[in-house]
């Protein structure tokens, strides 16, 4: 192996190693839900750590709705430790007198999801957003904010912008949910979603975002950047770009693709 540069060398305190440690055996189902971790002395050798170092680590993962348990018993991997998101199983948009498609998805899974919608209003995008829409630097766009919960936990914040040239006069101006989703709504007016495009980066969390998310540590979150485009006079436009914004270490990100 090559000789590891000094300046790589890990300068996370031990119980954060130890905790990144365990919660990759989490993640990649080593340590699958409802599996015991290993106990104290065992972790003690295998970190040579001391018992409050352990503890720390443990702590932060408990925090984190990794694992539960208490001092002096067996600590467990929580179930639902992560969940699968599959971006193409809810791009489509819902049908006659069906929920969102996001809601469906949750339903199947076993799981009771609900939105709170947190802000609606003209609003200065992110520069990544307003060049995705074609606006000018101080140009504006309708914001539809929400918070996706899932079992009361929140799950995702999600910002959504749209032309006001397409929104002005439409129920998106209202603040109030639109049934089925904004997709449904934007079909109907005749800008029915044809291409989508996701960018998927992992971020530290703002104070926003924290907050909103109920995070506990300074974990990376994922921020989809996705733009969905319709039909337009010199081709294809956008109508509607989202910022959604989850917990990097409760979810994943499935893409699925056939080989032309």
């Amino acid at each position: 192996m090559p000789k590891a540069d000094p300046e790589s060398f890990d300068r996370r305190s031990l119980h954060e190693r130890i905790a990144a440690d365990l919660r990759d055996d989490i993640m990649s189902g080593e340590l699958p839900p409802g599996a015991s971790l290993p106990s104290t002395a065992q972790l003690k050798t295998r970190f040579d750590a001391s018992n409050a170092t352990v503890q720390k680590a443990l702590l932060l993962l408990k925090d984190e709705h990794l694992v539960v348990g208490r001092a002096g018993a067996a600590v467990t991997v929580r179930e639902h430790r992560q969940r699968t998101v599959r971006p193409a199983a809810s791009l489509a948009p819902a049908g006659a007198g069906e929920t969102h498609r996001w809601l469906t998805e949750a339903a199947r899974h076993g799981t009771h999801a609900r939105s709170e919608l947190l802000d609606v209003g003209e609003r200065r995008p992110p520069a990544d957003v307003r060049a995705a829409l074609g606006l000018a630097e101080d140009g504006t766009a309708l914001l539809r904010a929400q918070l996706l919960l899932i079992d009361d936990e929140p799950a995702e914040l999600v910002s959504s912008y749209y032309p006001l040239d397409i929104a002005r006069g439409t129920p998106m101006m209202d603040r109030r949910k639109i049934r089925g989703g904004t997709p449904v709504l934007l079909d109907a007016l005749g800008h029915p979603p044809r291409r989508s495009v996701d960018r998927v980066s992992a971020r530290i969390p703002t104070r926003e975002q924290y907050e909103a998310l109920r995070l506990t540590s300074s974990l990376p979150v994922l921020r989809t950047l996705r733009v969905v485009h319709t039909d337009g006079a010199d081709g294809e436009r956008p109508i509607e770009v989202s910022v959604m914004v989850k917990a990097g270490h409760l979810y994943e990100v499935e893409y699925e693709f056939r080989p032309e």
